[in-house]
């Protein structure tokens, strides 16, 4: 607990235009990894536009780990299918907090983060102050599949036992 620095929310929204991998449609799925932790969102039957509206939580102790974001199809009598898989990561987004947004304007655009070689964003990422909280809304471009985008929004917690910033 001492070398945790806090928690990274990442609210999984939904998925656009996911890859068919069954007959019609796919049973799709987010698994997020983050060093050794891994969590995943719930299975949305038959639909490659899943609304998943689910928050998952990592600990966060090293801020330049990337997270990576895999897709894959739940199938009941064999393995599951690969649907894509994104990355980024958060050290933009914990440099964007130490600086201490407190007492800005709701809505105020802190920073943006561009699509690049580096990230799966499919655009432009803003890091906005929103109802006293430091979110940063994010459209992540799948790779190694032929389409399909999953959206989210990271926002930090900080934890009083933890070492902080």
């Amino acid at each position: 607990m001492e070398d945790m620095m806090g928690l990274l929310r990442i609210h999984v929204q939904r998925g656009v235009n996911l890859a068919v991998r069954d007959m019609k449609s796919s049973d799709p799925y987010v698994v997020v990894k983050m060093g050794k932790q891994k969590l995943k969102t719930r299975v949305v039957k038959r639909n490659v536009n899943p609304e998943w509206d689910e928050r998952l939580t990592l600990s966060v102790t090293e801020p330049n780990l990337p997270i990576t974001l895999f897709v894959y199809d739940k199938d009941t009598f064999s393995f599951d299918d690969k649907m894509g898989d994104a990355h980024f990561d958060i050290a933009q987004f914990v440099e964007v907090l130490r600086m201490r947004s407190e007492g800005l304007p709701d809505g105020t655009v802190i920073t943006k983060v561009q699509p690049s070689r580096e990230n799966c964003l499919a655009e432009e990422s803003c890091i906005i102050w929103s109802n006293g909280k430091l979110v940063q809304n994010m459209i992540l471009r799948l790779r190694n599949v032929e389409c399909g985008e999953i959206e989210l929004q990271l926002q930090w917690i900080d934890v009083p036992s933890s070492r902080g910033l």
